[in-house]
C-alpha cells in the first residue's frame, strides 16, 4: 500500500509585532463621559433640533470615519431618539438628506462658535 501525502501550501506566518499607527474609526468616534456631559449641558436637557424634552441621545453630526482625532463636543448633538424609530430627530439626522443638511449646518455653527471663544 502506497500513501500519498498532498501538500496544499499551508505555511503559517507569525503575526506582525507592530501596532496600529492610527486609532480605528470606532475608537475615534467613541463619545466620552466629558463630551456627553458638555453636550447635555449645552442642550439644556432638550433636543437640539426640535426642542422637545424626550429621550435624548448623543448623536454624531458627522460619520465616525470622518473624524480625524477624538470626538469633541462640536462633533455631537443631543437629539431625541432612538435612531431606529422613524420620526425622531436622531433618525431624521441619520437617514434623510434634510437631516444631514441640518447636521452639517449645526456642526459648522458649533465650530465657528468655539473659534470665536479662543483668546490669544
Amino acid at each position: 500500500m502506497v500513501r500519498v501525502v498532498l501538500s496544499f501550501g499551508f505555511h503559517p506566518v507569525p503575526k506582525p509585532k507592530h501596532k496600529r499607527n492610527r486609532p480605528t474609526a470606532k475608537q475615534r468616534g467613541a463619545i466620552s463621559k466629558d463630551v456627553y456631559a458638555a453636550a447635555l449641558e449645552r442642550s439644556g436637557g432638550r433636543c437640539e433640533r426640535c426642542g422637545l424634552m424626550r429621550e435624548l441621545q448623543c448623536a454624531h453630526l458627522v460619520r465616525r470615519w470622518r473624524i480625524e482625532e477624538k470626538t469633541s463636543v462640536n462633533d455631537v448633538a443631543m437629539l431625541c431618539g432612538p435612531s431606529v424609530n422613524t420620526g425622531t430627530c436622531h433618525n431624521i439626522v441619520d437617514y434623510s438628506a434634510e437631516g444631514r443638511k441640518w447636521a452639517e449646518q449645526k456642526r459648522r455653527e458649533q465650530h465657528e462658535g468655539t473659534e470665536k471663544d479662543v483668546k490669544y
